[in-house]
């Protein structure tokens, strides 16, 4: 059963979040955490992100991904509308760092994102959205407005009790590394992508 283990106020260069650390265990060491940004209000209609961790695009600013970018877009948005930013510990579609890091050996391979994860027996994607969920459940939030590009996170709203008001599309240029892989998510995982 996932807690609150513990809460602060953080700012950031995107404005004054309160942050809240969710695990089962209070000596996790790495729980999932929600970002509620100011403005927000949970009986009203909420805007949320289900964001995955991507050290190597948040932290390191990798060109595979546009992780870091949406990150940073969510936050941006969330600050200017309230909303709030649910950081789930789920890196690299949740193979961790290790397997991620030899799914990328892979690919330079000339393996693309699908492939590679599958030829080292992983799943092409293994997150779970139930936890998102929960965590909101727990915050009483009932109707969101969900910043995604991913139908499986629209479909995790279904028969959850939480109504989904609207998507809000956060779709990043892509550039020369990784428009392949952004194709790959239109393609293979059914991302709404415009721009690709």
């Amino acid at each position: 059963m996932l807690k609150i283990q513990a809460q602060s106020n953080i700012p950031t260069d995107f404005g004054m979040f309160k942050v809240y650390a969710f695990s089962e265990n209070e000596n996790d060491w790495n729980p999932h955490l929600v970002w509620v940004a100011e403005k927000t209000d949970f009986n009203d209609i909420v805007n949320v992100r289900f964001h995955s961790e991507c050290i190597t695009g948040e932290v390191f600013h990798s060109r595979k991904c546009e992780c870091g970018q949406q990150l940073d877009a969510a936050m941006k948005f969330v600050s200017e509308n309230g909303g709030i930013i649910i950081y789930l510990r789920q890196e690299g579609r949740n193979i961790g760092i290790i397997n991620k890091l030899k799914a990328y050996a892979l690919q330079e391979e000339g393996l693309d994102t699908v492939e590679a994860n599958l030829r080292l027996g992983l799943p092409a994607d293994g997150r779970d959205f139930g936890v998102a969920i929960e965590m909101l459940k727990i915050l009483t939030v009932s109707r969101v407005n969900l910043l995604t590009n991913n139908p499986e996170k629209l479909k995790s709203l279904d028969n959850s009790g939480i109504l989904l008001n609207k998507r809000i599309p956060l779709e990043i240029d892509s550039n020369a590394t990784n428009e392949s892989y952004l194709i790959k998510k239109k393609n293979y995982f059914g991302h709404l992508l415009e721009k690709i």
